[in-house]
């Protein structure tokens, strides 16, 4: 059961937890293919290829280890990889990416949580927590935020205990006082309780429950969340 009075701080996860994120990326990947489609064609034609276009993030992996956090560069580390084996200019990577990257940051909340956001961080400092690449500051939801970490800046990401305990250190409170809050099952909530926080699963679409280990606390909404807290 959630210990409401002990909570101090809240860490919340960002994409499927404020947002869906499969349609944004898709959106943003359609903006980057017309943008290639413009200035790139070849390096369209083959980022259109599933096949080439698998080879090539195999590649970087192999050849980039370092970038498996850093969402940002290997993306635009992908493109500048398919024009150069396009025949095209490796230099326009950085203008694709900065296409798909703006495109990426146009997220549609869902319904329940501007009014969650607006009524949590006048009771407790919120503090981002996400391995992906969205840009608080861009969306607009910077203000209702007193610290982001993200994988990319840490260098290590959930369910890595090690990245909690800096969320919670961004806020100046200790791990056992962090309410965190977030979608995934494994690196949301297993990761949290591993950190020794506690954890709040926001299922949207009941999933089945995963794992042994059990949240504080399951809801589907993050109206329901407040509900719990108040």
């Amino acid at each position: 059961m959630l210990d409401s009075p002990r909570v101090k701080a809240i860490s919340l996860d960002l994409d499927d937890t404020l947002w869906p994120i499969w349609p944004t990326i898709e959106r943003a990947e359609r903006v980057l293919h017309q943008w290639l489609v413009n200035h790139a064609p070849m390096a369209a034609a083959l980022f259109s290829n599933p096949g080439a276009l698998a080879e090539i993030r195999q590649h970087l992996a192999e050849q980039r280890p370092e970038l498996r956090h850093d969402l940002s560069t290997l993306r635009r580390e992908s493109i500048r990889l398919a024009l150069y084996r396009a025949g095209e200019d490796p230099l326009l990577a950085d203008a694709a990416f900065n296409a798909f990257f703006e495109a990426r940051q146009q997220v549609e909340l869902f319904e329940d949580v501007m009014p969650a956001l607006q009524a949590l961080s006048q009771r407790y400092p919120l503090v981002s927590l996400s391995n992906g690449n969205a840009d608080l500051q861009r969306i607009g939801l910077a203000g209702y935020f007193r610290a982001t970490v993200t994988a990319r800046e840490f260098g290590v990401g959930k369910p890595d205990p090690r990245i909690f305990h800096a969320a919670a250190g961004a806020v100046d409170v200790l791990p056992h006082d962090v309410l965190h809050v977030g979608d995934d099952a494994t690196l949301d909530v297993v990761g949290a309780l591993n950190a020794g926080m506690q954890a709040v699963w926001v299922n949207r679409v009941d999933n089945l429950w995963p794992h042994e280990q059990q949240p504080h606390a399951t809801v589907r909404t993050l109206a329901q969340l407040c509900e719990l807290l108040d």
